[in-house]
């Protein structure tokens, strides 16, 4: 397949940024570069290649750690010298481990003021809530006839707001019932079916963690 490449920009190195983003959750997970060849063989292949600068070579990411990102579209920006490529990712985008490159703090909106906060490593809540979200939205479109989430999302918000209920109950009944065990299962239940919700309305988990970031930044924590 042949690509129209008139419109882009490539540096006086024969190179162009490309910024590479998860189709599902919409994290930015990496920055590469691209020369002309590197672009034509993403195309071919459907799965992301780079010029490395360091090597003065073409790579194909993923080939040796397994990592690969099957490319679901590609894009340019205004003035034509960047690059949006949107994938589905396998694994750590990053070779550090973490899912995406950009792991380091650096500042923190909250009045001002430099944060510290800490990135979750790939164990941590946001790495699991963030690849079972990745999983609903991937189920949504492409589960099969036995997929539960398929059926949630067939069935529309009444369903899913019922079911979203009727866990919060049975959580409430876990609890009363003093069960650790039941609460932990009761309660992971429940948060599927609330990640699910968020799926719904289009809500990433970044953005409940960003509101609850910033509740938690405001002076004395005053909405706790």
């Amino acid at each position: 397949m042949k690509i129209d490449v008139t419109n882009l920009k490539f540096d006086d190195k024969g190179l162009i940024p490309a910024i590479v983003q998860d189709v599902y959750s919409d994290e930015v997970l990496m920055l590469a570069y691209m020369n002309g060849e590197s672009l034509a063989k993403t195309v071919e292949t459907g799965y992301t290649w780079f010029w490395s600068r360091s090597r003065q070579e073409l790579w194909n990411k993923g080939a040796t750690s397994g990592h690969l990102q099957k490319v679901a579209s590609i894009s340019y920006d205004c003035d034509g010298d960047a690059l949006l490529v949107k994938v589905d990712q396998t694994g750590a985008a990053c070779h550090t481990g973490h899912r995406s490159c950009f792991f380091n703090p650096l500042w923190n909106e909250g009045e001002g003021r430099n944060l510290p906060v800490p990135e979750p490593d790939n164990e941590s809540i946001y790495g699991v809530l963030a690849e079972l979200y990745r999983v609903i939205l991937y189920k949504r479109e492409h589960g099969g006839e036995k997929s539960y989430t398929k059926y949630l999302f067939m069935k529309g918000q009444d369903k899913i707001l019922k079911k979203v209920g009727e866990e919060s109950a049975e959580t409430i009944i876990a609890s009363k019932n003093n069960s650790r065990q039941e609460v932990i299962y009761e309660m992971s239940d429940l948060w599927y079916h609330c990640m699910v919700l968020l799926a719904y309305h289009g809500i990433t988990p970044a953005e409940l963690l960003h509101e609850l970031s910033g509740r938690r930044s405001k002076e004395n924590n005053s909405k706790y």
